[in-house]
């Protein structure tokens, strides 16, 4: 029978666009719950009542996604709470209608390249955070430009940034250079990676910025931890 920790294993898989984290880390998940029947319900609560739309469909529709692609689920709804926009989002993502249909008249397009971008800077930033360690082992820049991702040591790091660039076609091999450019894939020269690598901190610098600040005000909206959140990073 599925249980709701099967529920929130796929919730895990389902990340805030522009923040790179799981919406259940990040405390999004108000709910969720599954019936002996197989009939799932996810709740999903947001930092701000204002916040961006096109990102709450995305998460919205990808937590949809992700409950009714678990095994023993004949029924899933999800439903996006105290958001102004709730109503539209809710109803276009169980009519599986696409953004620019629950937007009608609102929405310039659909939101695969904005998906695109955000996981391009993810990349960005995860090109940081696995290189600052190098770095402060007493690699120099140059010796980055050499390295491949089966030089670098183990880490969830680079396990991280693997993914996102298998996300977007880029090559994520042992042999595959470690820096690349995020639309070509193509290595990145010596002489382009200083503002590579300053690109990479800032990009990383203003993900987790806004990580912390999106916590703070969840944590100022609603009392309660979310299901599946981490503990600690309340």
């Amino acid at each position: 029978m599925t249980e709701k920790a099967d529920l929130l294993v796929a919730l895990d898989t389902v990340r805030d666009p522009e923040l790179d984290e799981p919406v259940t880390t990040l405390g999004f998940v108000s709910s969720c719950s599954v019936s002996a029947a197989g009939d799932a319900q996810v709740r999903l609560r947001l930092p701000t009542y204002f916040c961006a739309p096109n990102f709450a469909f995305l998460m919205a529709a990808d937590a949809y996604d992700a409950v009714s692609a678990v095994a023993g689920v004949r029924h899933a709804e999800g439903l996006l709470e105290d958001h102004f926009a709730s109503d539209a989002i809710n109803a276009g993502v169980a009519a599986r209608s696409g953004f620019v249909q629950s937007f009608d008249g609102l929405a310039a397009g659909e939101l695969d390249e904005l998906r695109t971008t955000f996981v391009r800077k993810a990349v960005l930033a995860g090109t940081d955070r696995v290189c600052r360690p190098l770095l402060a082992a007493g690699r120099t820049t140059d010796d980055l430009a050499e390295l491949t991702l089966g030089d670098v040591p183990p880490s969830d790091d680079l396990d991280r940034l693997r993914a996102r660039r298998a996300e977007l076609g880029l090559p994520a091999g042992d042999d595959s250079w470690l820096l690349v450019d995020v639309v070509t894939g193509v290595g990145i020269g010596a002489e382009a990676l200083p503002l590579h690598l300053r690109r990479a901190r800032l990009t990383r610098v203003n993900i987790e910025g806004n990580s912390s600040i999106c916590g703070g005000m969840l944590r100022h909206r609603y009392a309660s931890p979310g299901q599946g959140e981490m503990q600690e990073v309340r």
